[in-house]
């Protein structure tokens, strides 16, 4: 059967399906080595070889997407009052299936993974796999050292026991940062809560070895490469 060429290219992130086909259409997309301008072609996915401007295009059966999430924005897939994760994407990256891979609270930023590899997010969010989430926490008071000993044995707050977790400051002692391994609701805030202290602003910086890109402004996305993926796991 395949799959049109103009919907394989936007589904690989090359822009809409609009942009795709204009670039078709100018002859700057080969498949098999033969220019094809037929926006409607169809191509086997990961069979047939596809290049657009010299670049050969290696199909990704699965998108992985790094989002700087923004504020005021809910991690879910749909709404119907408010502005999902998912409205963010440009239109050469939505496609069905698509949910962003744990959550981050609406009001916290930073880096957010939105994939349909359920796989992938399996093993990310699977405590077994120890992948340790990096945040920075903007503080109402300075981090003491009797706060990073709590964190480091485990802090506990309203009936929830927090696995231990690494808490430390650089210049601005109201600026901590933190590495937890749980993704539970509203887990940062409450561990500060437990210590008297309230999160003014929380944004994620890291999973595992992978950061935020820093190119990102907030609301904007990309797609990750094998190794970016590779990189939340080491």
């Amino acid at each position: 059967m395949g799959e049109r060429l103009d919907k394989f290219l936007a589904s690989q992130g090359l822009g809409t399906r609009k942009e795709v086909g204009k670039l078709i259409r100018s002859g700057a997309v080969l498949v098999n080595g033969a220019p094809q301008r037929d926006p409607g072609a169809k191509v086997e996915p990961g069979a047939d070889r596809v290049t657009a401007q010299g670049k050969e295009i290696r199909y990704q059966e699965f998108l992985t997407i790094m989002l700087n999430k923004p504020a005021g924005v809910l991690s879910a897939t749909e709404d119907r009052r408010q502005k999902t994760v998912l409205d963010l994407l440009p239109e050469g990256l939505r496609r069905r299936g698509l949910f962003p891979a744990g959550r981050l609270d609406k009001d916290t930023t930073g880096l957010l993974l939105i994939t349909d590899d359920g796989e992938l997010a399996h093993k990310m969010l699977s405590p077994k796999s120890h992948v340790y989430k990096q945040y920075r926490a903007q503080l109402d008071a300075p981090v003491e050292e009797a706060d990073i000993q709590a964190f480091a044995a485990g802090v506990a707050w309203e009936g929830e026991q927090y696995a231990p977790a690494r808490l430390w400051v650089e210049q601005d002692p109201r600026a901590a940062f933190v590495e937890i391994r749980e993704g539970r609701f509203h887990q940062v805030k409450r561990m500060f809560q437990a210590r008297g202290k309230t999160v003014l602003q929380l944004k994620r910086l890291k999973i595992g070895g992978l950061w935020l890109d820093s190119t990102l402004q907030e609301g904007e996305c990309r797609l990750l490469t094998p190794q970016e993926i590779q990189a939340i796991f080491h």
